[in-house]
């Protein structure tokens, strides 16, 4: 579902991102982790195809970044850690707006925004102005958007952050669902114990290398993720 081999992303004279290769399967999820600065950010959006990068080859739902962009982007979605919508449209209009881009039929389309916005609980604020949101509104509202499609390969960056810990529930029991069904999630976090809980897989960074990989359980034997993380970092 995603293969990442030997990337490879500098920002003038610094490597944000040195010789990193990876995998993630069909069915997984799979947590980034790493400190502030660490490349998770950048390794994301170039897999997003948001940022070209250096060197190196990224496979992701069966197709090359570089040479199949868009048929990359039909098969994916992007989840930022801050979303930038257009505070300008309402949360529906933006839904509709999604929806016409990716071209989910209406009755289709009709059935996920429902049945989504009550799993979260924003269908009463459909009709309002995004502008008007909070973060974790905007937040859930993203997640809508981008499942509303039914992409194979999730890209989030920090997806916990600003929800209710009601959403955050609902959030790991969709992407679960999502996974379930075959599809599989990359997503960089800083909790590490939901990590540990969700994940199957695991990727460590340091310094835009990679430092640790494999099953949840190889990577932290019989120490929690977090003590495995805090020694790496030393």
């Amino acid at each position: 579902m995603l293969k990442i081999e030997h990337l490879t992303k500098t920002y003038g004279d610094k490597k944000a991102v040195d010789d990193l290769s990876l995998r993630i399967d069909p069915g997984e999820i799979c947590a980034f982790i790493g400190h502030n600065g660490a490349g998770k950010t950048t390794t994301l959006k170039c897999v997003a195809g948001i940022l070209s990068f250096d060197s190196g080859e990224i496979e992701a739902a069966g197709f090359s970044v570089k040479s199949n962009p868009l048929d990359v982007k039909r098969n994916i979605a992007y989840i930022p850690d801050n979303p930038d919508l257009y505070d300008f449209m309402s949360g529906i209009q933006y839904l509709n707006f999604v929806g016409d881009i990716f071209g989910v039929p209406d009755e289709k389309r009709q059935a996920s925004v429902r049945e989504l916005g009550d799993l979260f609980e924003l269908t009463a604020d459909f009709a309002n102005p995004i502008a008007s949101y909070s973060h974790g509104m905007k937040q859930k509202l993203a997640v809508i958007s981008a499942l509303m499609h039914e992409p194979k390969l999730i890209l989030m960056d920090e997806p916990f952050v600003g929800l209710d810990p009601k959403a955050a529930h609902t959030m790991k029991e969709l992407m679960r669902a999502h996974c379930d069904r075959g599809g599989s999630i990359f997503f960089s976090t800083h909790v590490l114990e939901v990590a540990e809980k969700l994940c199957d897989e695991v990727v460590i960074i340091k310094n835009g290398r990679l430092v640790r990989s494999g099953s949840m359980e190889e990577v932290k034997g019989d120490e929690s993720l977090e003590s495995v993380f805090l020694e790496l970092e030393d």
